[in-house]
């Protein structure tokens, strides 16, 4: 095996004065931005029957809701110390650097805010769920593209050509190594355990397929409820698929059989929800664009 490629980028893009801009920071700058001008565009064509305004207004409360859901959830199922914070450290929920955030509570904050904000527009919530689900894959294959840049988030130990040595994982390369003579022979020769670039896999199945698939789906007159099922759909099947070669939490690991985690979990109602949805919809009225 030749020498793998070593995961090891600076996390700090650039500096502006005595101010660092973490990479992390701008996938999330981006992933904004590409939801704002792509959400426009589809409000031009005639997607969603609102203003301008209206259509910045949701983009606020579907942020809020990420940030607000994104880390609640994150606290309530994967933190380390359990439940005990909420009444022994309860700031411990706004230090977004200690853990981060979670996509599941984050994609419920979202349903909430448009909820909320359909009500108030007298609209379908799934005809606003239709118009949103298009714009989020690429949110997310950035957020897993910082997760990489991060050196974060890697796979298990892998033996296919395009495995890759993590730093940040040493201390569990050495405890693997413990006992098994091949793969102490790896991270002799190696400085470390070659791994699936896990990040990888998710940028390119919940990032650029998802997105190709929505976009293209979402362009054509199509049923209510099918965008919507759709993104449930392959998100809980990406997500459940990718979590076979990813290392689970580790304040978690295997929730059950020695290979259930969290996340497949939490993906498995999205699955069935997708696919609830996605049987709605072939009783469900043609959505055309509306006429401007």
């Amino acid at each position: 095996m030749t020498q793998p490629f070593t995961v090891h980028f600076d996390p700090v893009a650039f500096h502006i004065g005595p101010v660092q801009v973490h990479w992390y920071g701008l996938m999330y700058l981006l992933s904004f931005l590409s939801a704002g001008l792509l959400g426009e565009r589809r409000r031009k064509q005639g997607r969603l029957p609102v203003s301008r305004d209206a259509l910045s207004d949701l983009a606020f409360y579907a942020m809020l809701g990420i940030i607000v859901g994104g880390r609640v959830w994150y606290m309530l199922f994967y933190y380390a110390g359990g439940l005990h914070w909420i009444w022994t450290e309860p700031l411990a929920l706004f230090k977004v650097w200690d853990g981060g955030m979670s996509f599941h509570g984050g994609l419920i904050g979202v349903l909430v805010a448009a909820w909320w904000w359909s009500r108030r527009h007298r609209l379908h919530f799934f005809d606003t769920m239709d118009f949103v689900a298009p714009l989020v894959p690429l949110g997310l294959g950035l957020g897993r593209l910082g997760n990489f840049i991060n050196g974060e988030l890697w796979g298990k130990p892998g033996d296919v050509a395009w495995a890759m040595i993590f730093p940040n994982a040493k201390l569990e390369d050495v405890q693997l190594a413990h006992g098994q003579p091949a793969l102490a022979q790896q991270l002799a020769q190696f400085g470390g355990i070659p791994r699936h670039p896990s990040q990888l896999y998710e940028m390119a199945l919940e990032g650029l397929v998802m997105f190709a698939v929505l976009w293209l789906v979402s362009m054509r007159p199509r049923p209510r409820y099918l965008v919507s099922g759709l993104f449930a759909l392959m998100y809980g099947c990406f997500r459940f698929a990718v979590e076979f070669v990813r290392v689970p939490d580790p304040q978690l690991g295997y929730l059950a059989w020695g290979w259930l985690t969290m996340g497949q979990v939490q993906s498995l109602p999205l699955i069935v929800i997708g696919l609830v949805l996605v049987a709605m919809s072939r009783r469900a009225p043609t959505l055309a664009p509306a006429a401007h």
